[in-house]
């Protein structure tokens, strides 16, 4: 049977958990082969073994120039080309204005912003023409939160990202777009209220009182987003900003 992403390779940053994990085991049992990449190899190797004979799992921090190196090396001797690049490597901590200092805004920017931008950027020799870049944001991107003001900053910027990157791209057909979800149960959000589960809990129980949906999302829902932005069913969809998040940042 015909899958969406038969033949096709795509390469997930951040791709041991959460939204990335979700997002690499769907490509792959729609017919993509998948490179993911983490920083842990423990966590690496579990992911590509959850996934299936279609994955390779990488070892690569994005903000580290060398290990971008490596990777896009790697996938070019393997592979030799990229159809569907998920920028999805990132991260950040909760710091109230005042108390913000240089390491956690240094290590934000460079993990959401410097890492998105030249891991898009290295990739662009492998990247076929007519490839699809999806690029994760966030909701916060649009919204006041507290204490969490440098992380919003840092996924603003992804969405500009795109804004900008498709006019250095259009002579190739290249498409990016991003994907901005709500509060998600993953690994990283839970572990924003963290080692205690009764804080953890109440924090998604608070995150979901405030979400119209009334819950919040799980990480294969907004894989199935990113999905339809990668596939030829978006092939008119660029430059977009896909907001799956319960409808919280729309009222």
């Amino acid at each position: 049977m015909h899958q969406r992403f038969d033949a096709k390779v795509a390469v997930i940053t951040g791709g041991t958990s959460g939204i990335g994990f979700a997002t690499a085991k769907a490509l792959a049992q729609e017919g993509a082969f998948v490179f993911i990449t983490g920083r842990r190899q423990a966590e690496l190797d579990a992911a590509v073994a959850a996934i299936g004979d279609n994955a390779v799992g990488i070892q690569a921090d994005s903000s580290n120039m060398k290990d971008l190196d490596q990777l896009f090396d790697s996938i070019k001797a393997h592979k030799g080309r990229v159809d569907i690049l998920f920028a999805n490597a990132g991260g950040g901590a909760m710091q109230s204005l005042g108390e913000i200092n240089e390491e956690h805004f240094d290590d934000t920017f460079n993990r959401n912003v410097k890492g998105v931008l030249f891991t898009v950027q290295k990739a662009l020799p492998l990247l076929a023409d007519n490839a699809s870049i999806v690029l994760t944001s966030s909701t916060t991107s649009i919204m006041g939160t507290a204490a969490f003001s440098v992380y919003s900053a840092s996924k603003a910027a992804i969405r500009n990202f795109a804004r900008s990157w498709i006019l250095d791209v259009k002579d190739r057909g290249i498409r990016i777009n991003v994907v901005s979800p709500g509060p998600v149960r993953t690994p990283g959000l839970v572990d924003l209220a963290g080692p205690d589960a009764t804080a953890q809990q109440s924090m998604l129980d608070h995150l979901a009182s405030q979400i119209p949906l009334g819950r919040i999302g799980e990480p294969n829902e907004i894989a199935r987003a990113v999905l339809f932005l990668a596939s030829d069913e978006a092939s008119f969809v660029n430059g977009a900003d896909l907001f799956v998040d319960g409808g919280l940042a729309q009222i």
